[in-house]
């Protein structure tokens, strides 16, 4: 009788062992479907700037260069969130190919002031803790997005402007270079006619031309470039670079470089950069209109990004808008003829675009 009771025990803690085997091999291909899924939504959103970007404008040449390099970009970036890598490196390896790129208003081939010199501005910033970094009015940093993001991770600081901008970014190691590497004979044909322009009004109206006109009015199109990004664990990241307006008089500052104007991230709602007539965009706060309309209105994001185009238009500005949410929900709004964009998710399914209605 008693053997007989110790084989029903038996019997019933190989049925317990059994049971609890299974219950944690569920629990086990459940957490790793789920683990899979979040592991996998990623997606990478760039632009290389909006206007007045039609066929009529670009040769097919110039059409074929812009795509190969946005979707260059977009495989920088890709290739680290691919392999779990940050958002935050993401969208600078993105940002960093379009700065190297002469085709952008941005690093090499920068806009040039009236002085026809080159001031670039970048910011950087990380949904995760809403840290940030800028650079503004630099001249001589092969990649301002880089100086930015060493100002978010060096320093106290969210922005350095100028010399002392660059003496930090020498101090980090990055790369210095004489400014003769960022001018183009594009941005100085461009500059020329814009100053050509403006003798013949202060000829004409007797006026000072430059102080008035718009310079971006002679532009086809602007050259800003950025992108946002959100990676496999949710944080979503922006960063933004450019040379500024043609003709711009020294010291002049858009909003590229402004938290909240240019660029915005936020793990609890969105990653943001902007693009266009950057007085408007910082009187609009323009990055951070679309976040808030998002936190205090539960405005879903096409939505809040049209609202804040349409109060950009209303202001006197034209321009675009890229954003990428921590679900991978992401829009590339604009109100002009066009803007150079491109995306691509965790399948490594790209898309480029440069026209309207594309």
């Amino acid at each position: 009788m008693q053997d007989i009771m110790y084989k029903l025990k038996d019997y019933e803690k190989e049925k317990l062992s059994t049971f609890l085997f299974f219950i944690l091999y569920f629990l086990f291909f459940f957490s790793s479907l789920a683990f899979s899924k979040s592991d996998t939504n990623f997606r990478l959103v760039i632009h290389g700037g909006a206007g007045d970007i039609t066929e009529r404008l670009l040769t097919l040449e110039l059409q074929k260069g812009h795509e190969e390099k946005l979707k260059e970009a977009l495989q920088a970036g890709y290739s680290i969130l691919a392999q779990g890598g940050d958002s935050i490196d993401a969208v600078q390896a993105a940002v960093i190919v379009m700065e190297d790129s002469p085709l952008y208003n941005a690093g090499k081939g920068a806009s040039l002031t009236t002085d026809n010199k080159v001031e670039l501005d970048a910011s950087i910033m990380d949904g995760r803790d809403r840290k940030a970094g800028a650079v503004a009015g630099v001249s001589n940093v092969k990649n301002p997005i880089m100086a930015a993001y060493k100002v978010m991770t060096k320093t106290p600081y969210v922005m350095m402007g100028g010399t002392g901008a660059e003496q930090f970014a020498k101090s980090e190691g990055l790369d210095i270079v004489d400014e003769s590497y960022f001018i183009t004979e594009k941005r100085s044909e461009q500059l020329e006619k814009v100053k050509e322009i403006s003798r013949k009004l202060d000829q004409e109206e007797g006026i000072n031309a430059s102080l008035f006109i718009d310079p971006l009015m002679f532009d086809y199109k602007y050259g800003t470039v950025g992108a946002v990004a959100v990676d496999s664990r949710g944080n979503v990241a922006a960063a933004t670079s450019t040379g500024g307006s043609t003709n711009k008089h020294y010291g002049r500052i858009g909003d590229s470089p402004i938290i909240g104007a240019g660029t915005y991230a936020d793990n609890n709602t969105v990653a943001i950069s902007t693009t266009g007539l950057g007085e408007v965009f910082i009187r609009g706060v323009a990055a951070y209109d679309v976040v808030a309309q998002m936190k205090y209105g539960n405005t879903p994001l096409a939505e809040a990004t049209m609202n804040t185009l349409n109060s950009v238009k209303d202001m006197g500005g034209t321009g675009g808008i890229i954003a990428v949410d921590n679900k991978g929900n992401f829009v590339m709004q604009f109100n002009t003829k066009g803007m150079f964009r491109g995306m691509i998710d965790q399948n490594g399914v790209s898309q480029v675009a440069m026209f309207g209605l594309q």
